[in-house]
């Protein structure tokens, strides 16, 4: 089809995303969280949005669902590194936008420096399996990974793990939950990718987009 789709996530993404698109003279015309859609239209009739989770993002602009997205570095790092360091996506500009960090977090009494002494081995709840597998390899800390995908903070006071590997915001989940910010792993922020057939095939659509884009970003 002709026209632009555009993969985005609900809730701190989207909202955060929006003035970028005004920038580009795009008003989303129906609001996510009321909205049944899944595609939502704009004012502009070759513009469309898609809502999906943010760790499908990638994935719809990868295979050509959608010609451009905007994904958390945490989301393309996971699935490059799961893809074997590469996931083919053009990554043109850092929005600047939904900032945070991947960190480690245990419960406050818990002595994680003597934990992670090289040779060692500690079990880690995460759902960024590979983010964790690689920072504890780089240790030299032998790591039980289990998978979960929410309220992370219950594994170190239920026992099911000795740490979390987890996105920290304002660390005031953490700190509710009498845990402790050990270690940063890396910053976050989120990232405008573009379908590689989409840049040549779609250039004249895109290259006005990414600019305003550009050009709105804040320092």
């Amino acid at each position: 089809m002709t026209g632009l789709t555009l993969a985005l996530s609900k809730g701190r993404i989207f909202e955060e995303t929006l003035p970028l698109l005004r920038a580009a003279g795009i008003e989303v015309l129906e609001d996510p969280e009321t909205s049944r859609k899944l595609i939502l239209p704009t004012n502009h009739d070759g513009v469309r949005i898609v809502m999906v989770r943010a760790s499908d993002v990638p994935t719809y602009v990868q295979y050509g669902g959608a010609d451009l997205g905007v994904a958390g570095r945490d989301v393309l790092h996971e699935q490059a590194l799961a893809q074997g360091g590469s996931h083919g996506l053009y990554q043109p500009l850092d929005l600047k936008i939904a900032r945070c960090r991947v960190s480690v977090a245990t419960r406050a009494d818990f002595d994680y420096a003597a934990a992670v002494k090289q040779g060692s081995r500690i079990r880690v709840a995460t759902k960024y399996t590979e983010i964790a597998r690689q920072h504890f390899a780089d240790k030299g800390v032998h790591v039980d990974l289990i998978k979960l995908y929410g309220s992370m903070e219950l594994a170190p006071l239920t026992g099911l793990a000795e740490a979390i590997v987890d996105l920290v915001s304002t660390g005031g989940t953490l700190r509710a939950n009498k845990l402790v910010e050990v270690e940063q792993i890396m910053d976050i922020s989120s990232r405008l990718v573009v379908n590689q057939a989409a840049l040549k095939l779609k250039r004249d659509l895109l290259r006005p987009l990414i600019d305003a884009f550009a050009s709105a970003i804040q320092p």
